[in-house]
């Protein structure tokens, strides 16, 4: 047992956990469905592509679903459905002056090409190779891995793609780790800050909640990381969309 795990398990509740945790995802029932199509690979029509460009475009720190969906969609409508990078094939091929009137953002576009290019490798098929990476993919050695390994690649954003291609994980970004470390102290955990004790723990007591990491994940993000007015208008309507 790792010692972030350790720590938690001698001071806290995890009934109590349990319990607070439940009522905040029976307040958001459309997030079990979602987060099916997420582990399916089947996010955003199950176009690889768009969720290839989703974890590039996250990783800039912008609002989720004021910024980021619109721009996600807007690539959609003018690449992906016009058959310009339908294709990890093709978006490995990206030309970065024609995604920047979306998003003057070079960092996020070469990352999307970069990880295009590493993933197409994997399979014929773009769901295949993606969910082939993610099989293969190792948390304790993810700097290695030919995604982690690119530059602009953090583990944010690595992890968010081994969720989409299938691998029940959490992301330890800021929302995420602010919101479960709160609900730990409040049941009596010792919070957890380093990235990958704070993976393991969350993956830890989600197994112990019969709760899966990713429903965690992104509860978190529709509970606190975003305003009450934008939950509402994000759910559900938004999340059968992407």
């Amino acid at each position: 047992m790792h010692p972030g795990a350790s720590s938690t398990r001698k001071v806290g509740d995890i009934e109590a956990l349990r319990r607070r945790v439940h009522v905040i995802l029976n307040s958001m029932p459309e997030l079990g469905e979602f987060c099916d199509r997420c582990l399916n690979t089947m996010r955003w029509g199950g176009s690889v592509v768009l969720m290839v460009v989703d974890a590039a475009l996250t990783s800039s720190g912008l609002n989720y679903f004021t910024a980021v969906v619109p721009k996600i969609m807007q690539f959609s409508e003018r690449f992906v459905e016009k058959g310009v990078y339908d294709s990890l094939i093709k978006l490995s091929r990206l030309d970065i002056g024609s995604a920047l009137p979306l998003l003057r953002n070079e960092r996020c576009w070469r990352v999307a090409r970069e990880v295009a290019a590493s993933l197409k490798c994997f399979g014929e098929e773009d769901r295949e190779a993606l969910r082939n990476w993610a099989a293969l993919s190792d948390l304790e050695k993810w700097r290695l891995d030919p995604v982690g390994s690119l530059k602009g690649v953090g583990l944010v954003t690595y992890q968010y793609l081994r969720m989409m291609g299938g691998v029940d994980t959490v992301m330890p970004d800021r929302v995420v780790k602010r919101v479960m470390n709160r609900l730990l102290a409040e049941a009596g955990f010792q919070p957890v800050w380093r990235d990958l004790d704070f993976i393991k723990t969350v993956s830890k007591v989600a197994a112990e909640m019969g709760v899966r990491p990713v429903e965690l994940c992104w509860m978190t993000w529709l509970h606190e990381g975003e305003s009450t007015k934008l939950r509402s208008k994000a759910t559900p309507s938004i999340l059968l969309k992407i």
